[in-house]
């Protein structure tokens, strides 16, 4: 989805030239270039057609799903963001080839993109229970990352001796080697079982702890040995606790499942009702199982 987010805004001036007949982009000795050329060249590459096709479907999900409730939403985003990195904000979107104006167009369409999953496919009990196998709330721990497992063995034994905050704290800053987190007491941000930044066997030994437990054992990574203290973790519960987030947790999955998102996409363009006026961008949304109207009219390249 990530692709043609980027690529929407690009079509805007595509699409625009489409309208505007044969006016002169440029011109040079001995002719010219003309907005039909150009049109002409952009639509005959496989790029062009697909661009076409997502500001198609760009354009049906904000006239099925676009509300001033969901606008609200989406300045709020931004906002957010923008008061994140501050007076960065511009240079942080330049790096990632951004405008003010693309990453706010991005944040409308992944808003409806996910009001459109929302609304044609609902996540059921059995969602719910597969969900629920893997779920773990979120967490929040400690750890203490060194090069040597006999090191690890060290700082468990001063924790035998003294398994209080304090003292983590303090075998954090002499031991550990994550420059990170040593000065803040080996303290990660919270996660739970949904998080991709962690090392899938630190989670897991993390999920293992009840408040105020530590491993006992050294847990080894990719990054070296760790110790881990549970500082918080409230426990799994029972599944009826947990619906909303379950739910939330199911949404997320499917919005990065490109075989949910296109059968929700055929959904929208078949509703849209889309009529194709360049014969020679009939078939632009085969792709989606979706058989456009065919205007009587010429393509608009001659």
């Amino acid at each position: 989805m990530k692709k043609w987010l980027l690529a929407a805004a690009s079509l805007l001036m595509v699409v625009t030239l489409a309208g505007c007949g044969s006016n002169t982009i440029a011109t040079l000795k001995g002719g010219k270039v003309t907005q039909d050329e150009f049109y002409k060249e952009i639509k005959e590459t496989s790029a062009g057609k697909q661009q076409v096709q997502q500001m198609i479907l760009q354009k049906a999900l904000q006239e099925q799903y676009g509300s001033k409730s969901l606008t609200k939403k989406i300045d709020k985003t931004y906002n957010t963001y923008k008061k994140q990195y501050g007076s960065s904000f511009t240079s942080v979107l330049a790096q990632s080839g951004l405008t003010t104006s693309s990453f706010k167009n991005q944040i409308t369409t992944q808003m409806l993109a996910n009001a459109a999953l929302k609304a044609n496919k609902k996540v059921t009990n059995a969602d719910l229970k597969k969900q629920w196998k893997t779920y773990e709330p979120k967490v929040e721990v400690q750890h203490i990352l060194v090069e040597k497992k006999d090191t690890a063995e060290t700082v468990i034994s001063e924790l035998k001796k003294d398994n209080s905050t304090k003292n983590f704290t303090a075998l954090a800053k002499k031991y550990s080697t994550d420059t990170g987190t040593k000065k803040d007491g080996g303290k990660l941000p919270v996660f739970d079982s949904t998080d991709t930044s962690l090392d899938s066997t630190f989670k897991t030994a993390a999920f293992k702890l009840k408040t105020n437990e530590y491993t006992t054992t050294p847990v080894k990574t990719s990054y070296g040995y760790h110790v881990i203290r549970m500082i918080k973790n409230p426990g799994k519960g029972k599944m009826a606790d947990h619906k909303k987030t379950l739910t939330n947790q199911v949404y997320a999955k499917w919005a990065n499942d490109q075989t949910v998102m296109a059968k929700v996409y055929t959904k929208v363009l078949k509703k849209a009702d889309v009529t194709i006026k360049d014969k020679d961008l009939s078939d632009i949304l085969s792709s989606y199982g979706v058989n456009a109207k065919k205007s009587s009219a010429k393509s608009s390249s001659k």
